[in-house]
Order: C-alpha cells, then structure tokens, then sequence
C-alpha cells in the first residue's frame, strides 16, 4: 500500500504497511466523529496530525530543526567572538555541541517518526540538557573558585542522570515520574540561575538577558498544559512551544558570549597584576 500510494519517502523512513494503515483508519475514524458532531479523541495518547511526506508532527519537527539551527549558529557566532582562554569557553561549548544540538536532533527526529526509541531518546536529551544548564550554572557560579567542586557535581549529575535512564529504561518508563523529575530540576535550575542574576545584575547589567531566559522558559513551559486539537491538524500547543523557544535560546547564547567577554576580560586584568 505505501509504495502503491506513492509514498515512497513514507517507506523509506522506517513507516511500514500495518504503521500506514494505522494512519489511514485514524483520518477515517475522525471523519466519521466529525461527521456525527462528536469530538475529536486522541489515538494512542495523541491528537491526530496531518503527515506531510514521512513526517509524523511537521509542525513540530519544523520547530526542532528551527531550534537546532539557531543553536548552530549562535554557536559559531560565539566561537568566533570568543577565544578559547576564556574561562567558560570549553563548558559552553560542551553545552552548545554535545547537549543542545543533539537533543535538538532528537527532538526532530522523535516528531517525524514516534517509536520506542526515539521517544526515549527525545526525552533522555531533554532531561540532559536541563542538568547541563545546572552544572553550567554551578561552574559559573561556584566552579571558577572551587574547580573540584564543580567537577565533582558533575560526576553526581552524571550518575542521576544515569539512574534516571537506567529505571525508564529497565525498570518501567513511567511518564508521570519523568515529568516530576524535570520539573524538580528546572525549578533547581530556575532559582539557582535566578539567585545569581539578582546578585550580579548590578554590577553586570548584561545577566539580565539570563533571568529573562530561565523566566521565559518557565513562563513558556506552561503551553505544555494547553490541550487542544491541532490547528488545520498540524500546529499544536506542543509546536507552539518549540517554536517560542528559537528566540530564547538566540538570547541565552547572547548572554553566554558577553559573560564569557566579560571573564575574559578579567583573567587577563589579573594575570597583568600578577
């Protein structure tokens, strides 16, 4: 049936013949509810979307790839602002490659073709760039003064992180508690970043683009509460969320090569006096 449709990218993507006729009996049960007035349910635990060629959520495979883009080049903007002596750099630079454009990746992924797999990676990258952000904000803050500190949080975030993985994985993946769990440590990641920026706003005017990051994200988290259909079924509160973060991220990049100017500056002011 796929190749017989013309669906050939459909095929090649990894869709298969009982996948398709999921799909297919799915439009043809909304259109028999929409027909008798009934509204719409979800299938399988989501809301039905429109496949465009073999992606499953185009709005919000749109929105990742948009989000892992900006990234990119936020990040070849700083690389190429900011030397590699700063103190900061190598941290940020984990941050930008290894965690926020892989879980970028993922997340793309994950909305054109939802299996198994891709769903557990999706969520494992997004909790690992949340515990990231902590250990970027621990080095920030405490890790420059007491470097053996933050390396040690660090191995400990690595092994909840690990722990995390290990239960949703081998144990049960039980969503409720992987919902709980990041709330927990973006509420960490919020008061910690924000306690910071409140001390240093002053004296560093440019932390300010930080607190609008964390209260943004938090402000914008609160669209995965909204529940309706999607829109023409391809925009939902899901996408819309992705798609407001493309300009935080532009900012957190922003704040993340002025503050490492800023240290830059003052490693060398003390390496003159010394």
């Amino acid at each position: 049936h796929l190749l017989t449709s013309g669906s050939l990218f459909v095929s090649l993507s990894g869709w298969t013949c009982k996948d398709d006729c999921k799909y297919e009996c799915m439009w043809l049960t909304v259109g028999l509810y929409e027909q008798e007035g009934h509204r719409v349910p979800q299938f399988y635990g989501k809301w039905p979307f429109s496949r465009f060629l073999f992606f499953q959520e185009p709005a919000s495979a749109f929105a990742s790839f948009l989000n892992g883009l900006a990234n990119f080049v936020m990040l070849t903007r700083y690389k190429a602002s900011v030397p590699p002596s700063s103190p900061m750099y190598h941290t940020c630079i984990a941050f930008a490659w290894w965690v926020s454009l892989n879980a970028w990746f993922w997340s793309m992924v994950f909305h054109t073709r939802d299996t198994d797999v891709t769903e557990k990676l999706d969520y494992f990258c997004a909790s690992t760039v949340i515990l990231h952000s902590i250990y970027l904000c621990c080095v920030r803050t405490l890790g420059l003064k007491r470097p053996a500190f933050a390396n040690a949080f660090g191995g400990f975030l690595i092994l909840c992180l690990a722990c995390h993985v290990s239960y949703l994985t081998l144990v049960r993946f039980d969503y409720g508690y992987n919902m709980a769990a990041n709330v927990v440590i973006g509420l960490l990641n919020l008061f910690w970043w924000l306690c910071w920026c409140l001390q240093n706003q002053q004296r560093l005017p440019y932390v300010r683009k930080c607190m609008a990051v964390v209260l943004l994200l938090q402000a914008l988290a609160l669209l995965e509460l909204l529940d309706f259909p999607p829109l023409f079924w391809i925009l939902d509160a899901h996408a819309l969320w992705h798609l407001s973060t493309i300009p935080v991220n532009v900012l957190f990049y922003s704040f993340l090569r002025d503050d490492s100017l800023y240290l830059l500056k003052v490693n060398s002011a003390v390496m003159k006096m010394d």
